[in-house]
């Protein structure tokens, strides 16, 4: 199969076109109801055409092999739903998951198809409410503060809720400290960064779904 043609099934899939679109992108292009009737000119031309339309080379991949979603919003919704897995409200984290969850809150088919801020807003809002509602999420808490707008600290802040500390209210801040310093060997109010919290949220979030798997 030529490199030409190895690109046009990438690209189809990638953009999510079924049959009867990818023969009318043929045919718009080179005359051509199929690829296998094209030369290699005409399959470059479709190639560039599908680049026009948004398809992007990747070879970023997930350890496992598979590849990363992309998106201009993929990544924010990536880390929001990690993070509601590891507050234990999603039942899987894989990818399929999310692209599910997007297509129920703004009717496309995948996260690479938000495009437009709007659509985005819909899926990132309904995810963060989500949290919020059924994970204790404060999203407001502290807004003018680095370390409170971080949005790690809220996600790991309210899993510690969510374990049950057992201390008095003005106790849990100074256990929560020492669990993240064990955790990480780091003072927490020093850690303002999501990518700081992503140890905590993960330890925190293998908590969560033991004491799930035990309730």
């Amino acid at each position: 199969m030529s490199n030409a043609l190895k690109a046009i099934h990438v690209g189809f899939k990638q953009l999510g076109y079924d049959e009867d679109m990818r023969r009318g992108l043929y045919e718009q292009v080179t005359g051509k109801r199929s690829a296998t009737d094209m030369d290699e000119r005409e399959r470059e031309q479709v190639v560039s055409r599908l680049r026009d339309l948004g398809f992007k080379k990747s070879t970023a991949r997930r350890p496992s092999g598979r590849l990363k979603l992309t998106g201009e919003y993929a990544g924010k919704l990536q880390a929001l739903w990690i993070g509601a897995w590891n507050l234990g409200l999603v039942e899987n984290n894989d990818d399929a998951a999310l692209v599910a969850f997007v297509k129920r809150q703004t009717g496309l088919d995948h996260v690479r198809f938000l495009k437009h801020a709007g659509d985005a807003t819909k899926a990132i809002e309904a995810l963060k409410s989500w949290m919020a509602r059924d994970g204790g999420v404060n999203w407001r808490i502290g807004e003018y503060d680095p370390l409170y707008k971080c949005a790690g600290f809220r996600i790991a802040w309210a899993q510690w809720f969510l374990l049950g500390p057992d201390a008095m209210p003005v106790m849990r801040r100074a256990q929560f400290g020492a669990s993240v310093h064990e955790i990480t060997g780091r003072s927490y109010d020093k850690m303002q960064k999501d990518s700081d919290w992503i140890p905590v949220m993960n330890e925190l979030g293998e908590r969560i779904r033991a004491k799930k798997a035990t309730a």
